[in-house]
């Protein structure tokens, strides 16, 4: 490696690590900020990861535990919009968990939305490549209902979908519902949700705007993640993606994702409420 090219490898590495205490920063003031590739016009895919991986390190040395993975932009009308043919993947940790009664604290926020996910927990070991989706199914130990809270870290909501990569898929809490099935026996293409907000129905759909089956969201995860090195491991939580469009959660408001097998999980403006109903 020549002196010159060595010097760019420790420039771009210094950009990395730069951008992604910036996006930390942003998530634990809940200030919004630029989007990067406002001074990082050329910000690529492959390096957006890079900025996402060194924020999980940067994560972890904080105290936070790597518990899953989450994906983004599974629908097609998602990733037309954002100019991509194929889902984004994301760290869960367990400072992203939202457990059942405990608020979800506004001061946290900046502009949070909430979407209806179809949610994995494994059994086995999954490591690509050629994972199809039967082969994810039955590594699948436990299927839940549940909702996202997505908060990106950029003004106005505004952002290319390298920004999104940088910024973890603009991870922000979850929770999971209140009924836990085995996959056997349930028809995941045919797995409606009712979305509501303040108890009117304002979206709806079923486990096949999610990649035509929530397997299919896990095995293109378990075979991206393969290009990478990784596997998924047993234990770890799978957000399968957004159901329906993301909804704002402003103060006061309730949301509801209400499943046809899987139960009805509550977030309230500032709480997450469990129902069985």
């Amino acid at each position: 490696m020549t002196e010159k090219a060595s010097e760019s490898m420790r420039i771009n590495m210094r950009d990395v690590s730069q951008a992604a205490r910036t996006m930390l920063a942003a998530e634990q003031s809940a200030t919004a900020c630029p989007p990067l590739t406002a001074d990082w016009s050329d910000l690529d895919m492959a390096t957006a990861y890079t900025i996402q991986d060194e924020a999980l390190d940067q994560r972890r040395q904080r105290g936070e535990t790597l518990i899953g993975i989450k994906l983004g932009l599974t629908s097609r009308a998602k990733q037309i919009r954002m100019g991509i043919d194929t889902p984004s993947l994301a760290w869960l940790t367990d400072a992203m968990v939202l457990p059942f009664g405990e608020p979800l604290t506004r001061t946290q926020m900046i502009h949070p939305r909430a979407e209806p996910e179809i949610v994995f927990i494994l059994k086995d070991r999954l490591s690509g490549p050629g994972i199809t989706a039967a082969t994810a199914l039955r590594a699948v130990g436990q299927v839940y209902g549940g909702i996202e809270i997505i908060d990106s870290r950029f003004q106005d909501f505004s952002f290319t979908a390298s920004d999104a990569v940088a910024d973890n898929a603009s991870s922000a809490r979850f929770v999971l519902g209140p009924i836990a099935r085995a996959p056997d026996g349930l028809d995941l293409t045919q797995e409606a949700c009712l979305l509501e907000v303040d108890g009117e129905v304002v979206d709806a759909a079923t486990g096949a705007a999610v990649q035509g089956h929530p397997a299919e969201a896990l095995a293109l995860a378990a075979n991206q993640l393969a290009e990478r090195g990784i596997s998924l491991e047993p234990g770890w939580i799978i957000l399968t993606g957004g159901m329906t469009d993301a909804v704002p959660v402003p103060p006061d408001t309730q949301i509801t994702a209400r499943f046809t097998n899987l139960g009805a999980t509550t977030i309230a403006g500032g709480t997450s409420c469990p129902s069985s109903k």
